[in-house]
């Protein structure tokens, strides 16, 4: 079973990456999205089994591999950069603007990531991660007002 948690926690072993661990999960939510993104219901199902799948093994992932919240537990960080992309259009901008915020907002922790982090478990694991990804969306929706296209931005 510690191998099935280490496998699904550190998204295919991404997680083990020496440098940058945490935007290679970002790039493996991406990827999904990317293979997804034309099937709409089956990426919502994929986005929630993630967010689901994330709250019930980062826990177990950080007793296994014994530190809070280990660089090696990327589930957070695919989870929650499929949930940014349940909220925008493909379009090459809003990717990337998705992709680059995303990482800005999960690396500083503004207001209340920060503390939810310290929280205990998957819940400290999973929520700052959330978090993150609200503040890239609520971005992406005023950049796309104010400078865009507003259809571009919903699906």
């Amino acid at each position: 079973m510690k191998t099935v948690i280490k496998l699904m926690a550190s998204g295919l072993y991404t997680g083990y990456s020496p440098v940058a661990s945490g935007t290679i999960g970002s790039v493996l939510g991406v990827l999904i999205f990317l293979q997804l993104h034309n099937f709409p219901l089956l990426y919502i199902c994929v986005c929630l089994v993630l967010i689901l799948l994330g709250f019930l093994i980062s826990g177990r992932a950080e007793a296994i591999y014994k530190q809070k919240d280990s660089r090696r537990i990327v589930i957070d960080e695919i989870a929650s950069m499929c949930l940014v992309y349940l909220f925008i259009k493909p379009t090459r901008f809003m990717l990337i603007s998705g992709f680059i915020l995303f990482r800005i907002f999960d690396i500083i922790k503004p207001p209340p990531a920060k503390k939810l982090q310290a929280l205990h478990g998957s819940i400290g694991v999973m929520l700052d991660d959330v978090v993150a990804a609200f503040y890239t969306i609520i971005v992406l929706f005023i950049v796309n007002f104010l400078f865009c296209n507003y259809s571009a931005i919903i699906n």
